[in-house]
């Protein structure tokens, strides 16, 4: 094969050249995100970078419609100075979470402020194909209805395969595993779309919407239809060489224990997944009626049930927590979060579950790591991983902000896929 020309072939100092300029548009963004409006000389103060580059930095950004001067404000020795600040209303993400038997599709700004949320109507393994195409025809309903949307995040259970779009496992709904993502939603869309592991998008979500400062490294402890967890090191997410790593709901706690459909025994899920949940609740008659509830109408009456002091019901969700802890104690022994936040369905347990979570870690982990961990049920107010699939979009956002400039009112007619949906 030939070398291609320099004509055609950018050098590796063009290249680095972009990627820097890239880099610090983008560390310019997340500045804005973190402090909100802010002048240009304490931007360049705050990143180290000279008023010069700042000044041809967000005019590039100014003239991409990302940024906007806000009018006078108090700079530096009480001069007065331009503002700067996200236009942040300007910008509309979509959220999907995909969680087994439970689509949900929301519709958020660049600061996480919830627009729309929308269920779909419950997913067995037999009707996958037709939740998919739902999930299309509102997709594109949205897009029709909202020039301002800019880009797609999807949050799907893990173990997922990112290079070959695929989850490797869904417990029992193996058809999700027939589903291509990439292929399915990514190629075609008119905007940009971000796929990410469920646990790992909450994560992302508790970073943007959840910490105020967005340091340390935390973990997201997802317990809803299946167990995950996702962990931001160094403001950075931990994949694994194929994406999945942290895959803490296949983590055997017994090795005599319950099979799981993965091929282990006694992992994690089978013990405090929403269906595990659900099969106690059953076993022990505590919710009338709860053999014709979806996982999460079972739990919810079990978690109301116990806040009304329902020794019964106090009980499991005790337990429930005690299994949880368990997850936690491998959680601080594999990565030593300064934070554990627990999400989704099994957080509704309450204080309950949470204190049966700290009790076990205060047994089981080194005290000096057990005392330097804190351990939070999520108190975001849109669940976290349909908030976390958006998160994602807009974690690519502010990383790569050219990938975007120009999108809001460029989209009508184009891109669309041309196969109608039914």
């Amino acid at each position: 094969m030939q070398p291609m020309s320099p004509r055609t072939s950018p050098s590796l100092s063009q290249v680095s050249r972009r990627d820097v300029s890239e880099s610090n548009r983008s560390h310019v963004l997340w500045h804005l995100y973190r402090h909100g409006v802010a002048s240009r000389a304490r931007i360049a103060e705050a990143l180290g970078l000279t008023p010069a580059a700042i000044t041809k930095i967000t005019a590039r950004l100014i003239s991409s419609g990302l940024i906007a001067e806000t009018g006078d404000i108090e700079g530096s020795r009480r001069r007065r100075s331009i503002g700067l600040a996200l236009n942040t209303e300007r910008f509309h993400f979509i959220g999907v979470k995909f969680a087994r038997s439970l689509v949900e599709v929301g519709v958020f700004d660049l600061a996480g402020g919830r627009i729309s949320l929308i269920d779909l109507p419950d997913v067995a393994d037999d009707t996958v194909g037709e939740a998919v195409a739902a999930i299309h025809r509102t997709i594109d309903r949205l897009l029709a209805g909202d020039e301002r949307i800019v880009a797609i995040g999807m949050a799907v259970p893990g173990p997922y395969l990112r290079q070959t779009g695929r989850t490797a496992l869904v417990s029992s709904m193996p058809h999700w595993r027939d589903i291509d993502f990439i292929e399915e939603f990514a190629q075609g869309s008119p905007v940009p779309v971000i796929i990410e592991q469920d646990a790992r998008a909450g994560a992302l979500a508790q970073r943007l919407f959840g910490e105020p400062d967005g340091t340390g490294s935390l973990a997201y402890y997802l317990l809803g239809e299946g167990v995950g967890l996702g962990v931001i090191e160094s403001g950075r997410l931990v994949n694994g060489s194929l994406g999945a790593a942290t895959e803490l709901g296949h983590v055997s706690i017994d090795v005599n224990g319950r099979p799981c459909e993965c091929g282990n025994v006694g992992c994690l899920e089978r013990y405090c997944s929403a269906g595990a949940i659900h099969e106690q609740i059953d076993r022990r008659g505590l919710v009338p009626g709860s053999r014709s509830m979806t996982h999460r109408q079972a739990c919810e009456r079990l978690f109301e049930a116990s806040e009304r002091g329902d020794e019964g019901a106090r009980e499991l969700v005790r337990q429930v927590g005690r299994y949880a802890g368990y997850g936690c104690v491998t959680i601080c022994n594999a990565f030593n979060p300064s934070r554990i936040v627990i999400g989704d369905i099994g957080a509704m347990g309450g204080d309950v579950l949470l204190d049966a979570v700290r009790a076990t870690v205060a047994e089981r982990v080194i005290p000096q790591i057990a005392d330097a961990t804190d351990i939070s049920l999520s108190a975001l107010p849109t669940d976290a991983t349909v908030l976390g699939a958006a998160a994602a979009a807009i974690t690519e956002f502010l990383d790569h902000p050219m990938r975007f400039a120009g999108i809001p009112g460029a989209r009508t007619g184009t891109g669309r896929r041309k196969t109608p949906r039914n």
